[in-house]
């Protein structure tokens, strides 16, 4: 079975459009959408095994009336195969749970449904920092024609998977590759220049530029996000740029960047 396309959804215009994006990635892959919502809040009874029914009853309706919400967004896709999960789960455990399973895990950049505080500051990088899949924070406005997706790499090595990434991504929006990369070392540039040189040969198609950035990777990443259809880095140490995940970079691109990010996870 083809691995699907998780967006996690809590009602917000946010989470909306983070699922029309969803169901547009999981259309060019021909793989499903799966659209959750987690509306269980843990120790919110303590003392009780389980909540009042009154409670769980009006929260789990609240619940499917955001996921049906969200199926109809995704429905415009045409055959898409879409599939969906309200649960009295914590969210976070739900969409790391679900991300070992998953192809792309897609979130909005900022809410507070029933999802509870999920894309705004410890939480979001929580997600972004342990799921097993990449993960998709959709941020800024819609961007097309010849806005680049923007990989940003420093030749470690998780360098490949961000590769990897970004060149499916401009693949399957017919969109230009701009490949920034901030050297950590004359080693990381050749490296650099051969993974780049490889995935080129992959995708023939896709038109690939290059930008050779000295330093401030964080300020150099935010400008082109200005400008850019998505972009996309590693999730940790040297897996894009040195210290990305859980650094003050990836928090930077997660909150403010200008288009929506792709975090690169194995």
């Amino acid at each position: 079975m083809t691995a699907p396309v998780v967006a996690g959804v809590d009602g917000t215009p946010q989470s909306l459009r983070a699922v029309a994006w969803a169901a547009a990635a999981a259309a060019r892959r021909h793989a499903p959408l799966r659209v959750v919502n987690a509306f269980g809040i843990p120790d919110a009874f303590t003392g009780e095994t389980i909540p009042p029914q009154d409670w769980l009853g009006a929260r789990r309706r609240e619940s499917e009336a955001v996921v049906r919400e969200a199926v109809e967004v995704a429905g415009k896709q045409p055959e898409l195969v879409t599939e969906r999960e309200s649960t009295a789960e914590a969210p976070i455990p739900l969409l790391l749970r679900l991300s070992e399973d998953a192809r792309l895990m897609v979130v909005g950049s900022a809410g507070r449904g029933v999802l509870g505080d999920l894309l705004i500051g410890s939480a979001a990088l929580a997600l972004t920092a342990r799921a097993r899949c990449p993960v998709a924070v959709i941020r800024g406005g819609e961007r097309g024609g010849e806005a680049p997706v923007v990989a940003g790499v420093d030749g470690g090595p998780g360098s490949d998977l961000v590769l990897e990434l970004a060149f499916e991504e401009a693949s399957v929006h017919t969109a230009p590759l701009m490949a920034v990369h901030v050297p950590a070392g004359p080693e990381s540039t050749r490296v650099f220049t051969g993974l780049l040189a490889g995935w080129q040969e992959k995708y023939p198609e896709v038109v690939v530029r290059r930008a050779i950035e000295q330093d401030k990777a964080r300020e150099r990443l935010l400008e082109w996000s200005t400008r850019a259809r998505t972009i996309v880095v590693g999730s940790r140490g040297r897996g894009g740029f040195t210290g990305l995940l859980l650094g003050s970079t990836s928090q930077a691109l997660v909150e403010h960047a200008s288009c929506p990010v792709l975090i690169a996870r194995h």
